[in-house]
Protein backbone atom coordinates (compact mmCIF):
# COMPACT_ATOMS: atom_id res chain seq x y z
CA UNK A 1 0.00 0.00 0.00
CA UNK A 2 1.27 3.61 -0.47
CA UNK A 3 0.61 6.53 0.53
CA UNK A 4 -1.69 8.04 -1.80
CA UNK A 5 -4.70 8.43 0.51
CA UNK A 6 -2.78 10.31 2.99
CA UNK A 7 -1.42 12.36 0.38
CA UNK A 8 -4.51 13.10 -1.41
CA UNK A 9 -6.01 14.13 2.19
CA UNK A 10 -2.50 16.30 2.71
CA UNK A 11 -3.56 18.23 -0.67
CA UNK A 12 -7.09 18.67 0.22
CA UNK A 13 -6.38 20.53 3.27
CA UNK A 14 -3.75 22.65 2.00
CA UNK A 15 -6.10 23.52 -1.17
CA UNK A 16 -8.57 24.30 1.83
CA UNK A 17 -6.29 26.50 3.88
CA UNK A 18 -5.11 28.19 0.38
CA UNK A 19 -8.42 29.10 -0.87
CA UNK A 20 -10.31 29.46 2.21
CA UNK A 21 -10.90 33.26 3.79
CA UNK A 22 -11.15 33.18 6.88
CA UNK A 23 -13.59 35.83 8.66
CA UNK A 24 -11.47 38.11 10.61
CA UNK A 25 -12.34 40.40 13.31
CA UNK A 26 -10.78 43.40 12.35
CA UNK A 27 -12.16 45.59 15.53
CA UNK A 28 -10.14 42.72 18.11
CA UNK A 29 -6.88 42.66 16.21
CA UNK A 30 -7.06 46.92 16.67
CA UNK A 31 -7.19 46.61 20.01
CA UNK A 32 -4.65 44.29 20.40
CA UNK A 33 -2.09 45.63 18.08
CA UNK A 34 -3.51 48.55 20.35
CA UNK A 35 -1.93 46.48 23.15
CA UNK A 36 -5.42 46.17 25.17
CA UNK A 37 -5.10 42.62 25.51
CA UNK A 38 -7.29 39.26 23.69
CA UNK A 39 -9.32 39.20 27.27
CA UNK A 40 -11.94 40.64 28.54
CA UNK A 41 -11.38 42.48 31.95
CA UNK A 42 -13.16 40.03 33.98
CA UNK A 43 -11.45 37.06 32.33
CA UNK A 44 -8.02 38.97 33.07
CA UNK A 45 -8.53 38.99 36.87
CA UNK A 46 -9.12 35.81 37.14
CA UNK A 47 -5.50 34.65 35.63
CA UNK A 48 -3.38 34.54 38.53
CA UNK A 49 0.68 34.49 38.41
CA UNK A 50 0.81 31.58 41.08
CA UNK A 51 -0.76 29.47 38.29
CA UNK A 52 2.47 29.98 35.77
CA UNK A 53 3.84 26.73 35.54
CA UNK A 54 7.41 27.97 34.79
CA UNK A 55 7.48 29.38 38.17
CA UNK A 56 10.83 28.86 40.61
CA UNK A 57 7.72 27.09 42.82
CA UNK A 58 7.16 24.33 40.12
CA UNK A 59 10.60 23.60 39.71
CA UNK A 60 11.14 21.93 43.07
CA UNK A 61 11.10 18.67 41.58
Amino acid sequence: MGRGRAKAKQAKVARELKYSSPTTDFDQLQRELAGGGSLPQGQRDDLDEDDDPWSPRFSRL
